[in-house]
């Protein structure tokens, strides 16, 4: 996809222009873009900001990523560009890359969780990129969800989960990725990659021509690094893909009503568990559906999820991620 033509808007048949004055009056717009649905406010504006905030429940020090346009527009936002960022925005954007780089004076420090760092992208979405070239600046925009909760990948979902808390819903279907942005650490030449996303470690390397280090923990702080993130009401405990089907009977006989994640190659294998989503073999297709599975799970009301981690490789590594925070640690 690219950016509508300044001169003709794209005719998504929403109503772009009632979302538009929702974010000039300060308020809070549920956006579609290609990875999860975001709530989104004006990025200069400290007020509207600190509204997401409170919406979501989420630490004020807990930077934002902001949305622009188009690529052309980087320097409005950030500075200091390194070439090899610039390099990636050409050939990722508009994508679900997100670049982390040094906050120009046009940022909020509201906006970066008091850093000195904004993390930029450019959303793959028609609705998105006609909201954006409408609306004429940028939007801050986490995922539309409580702060450490399952993404959204549906308008319904952010309806159920932040009802009129949000004053305008743009429902733009539902998600072609279904994960979020990759988020690389693009303060210096030596780029480093700080969230798997939908944006691949091997296509990042490929377009670099060099290999990208994804650290443990970094210095750089992004969302989506809490112990416990991407997380639904069932506990998520992660498990060898071949121990699935006995794990989910010694939880049932424990009285626990457990749902399960079944790989694809097991798909003809009776399990007794209180609810079972076969995942496709395709990587993209479980990204796809890897949010909504969770919520189906807990809509069925279980208490106990099952789930194994995927090959490592292509969109593998951010599922992976994603789950692993999904079984971390929950709040006192």
């Amino acid at each position: 996809m690219t950016a509508p033509d300044s001169d003709t808007r794209a005719d998504t048949g929403i109503d772009i222009d009632k979302a538009v004055a929702v974010l000039r009056a300060g308020g809070l717009v549920a956006l579609p873009t290609e990875t999860v649905y975001g709530l989104a406010a004006d990025a200069e504006d400290p007020a509207a900001v600190a509204r997401i905030f409170e919406t979501k429940g989420r630490p004020p020090n807990h930077p934002l990523i902001v949305h622009i346009g188009g690529a052309e527009h980087l320097d409005d936002w950030a500075q200091d560009v390194p070439e090899a960022a610039r390099l990636l925005a050409e050939r990722f954007w508009p994508g679900p890359l997100t670049l982390v780089l040094r906050r120009g004076e046009r940022v909020p420090h509201a906006t970066t969780g008091g850093l000195d760092t904004v993390a930029v992208r450019v959303p793959d979405h028609p609705v998105a990129l006609e909201l954006l070239d409408a609306f004429g600046g940028g939007v801050a925009a986490p995922s539309a969800n409580r702060f450490g909760s399952v993404s959204p990948t549906t308008a319904d979902d952010v309806r159920a989960e932040l009802g009129d808390t949000v004053d305008f819903v743009l429902d733009g279907g539902a998600c072609e990725v279904g994960v979020e942005s990759t988020i690389v650490d693009a303060t210096s030449e030596s780029l480093s990659i700080l969230r798997p996303g939908g944006v691949t470690r091997e296509d990042l390397e490929a377009a670099l021509g060099r290999p990208l280090d994804v650290p443990d923990t970094s210095e750089v702080r992004v969302p989506g690094q809490h112990p416990s993130h991407y997380a639904p009401n069932a506990r998520v405990v992660l498990v060898e893909p071949d121990r699935i089907v006995a794990e989910a009977e010694r939880a049932r006989e424990g009285g626990r009503k457990v749902g399960v994640f079944l790989p694809a190659t097991l798909a003809d294998t009776p399990v007794r568990a209180h609810a079972v989503v076969t995942v496709p073999a395709s990587p993209d297709a479980y990204a796809r559906g890897l949010y909504g599975y969770l919520r189906e799970l807990d809509r069925q009301g279980c208490d106990l999820i099952l789930a194994y981690l995927p090959e490592q490789e292509g969109l593998g590594l951010a599922i992976a991620n994603r789950l692993r925070r999904a079984a971390g640690p929950r709040p006192a």
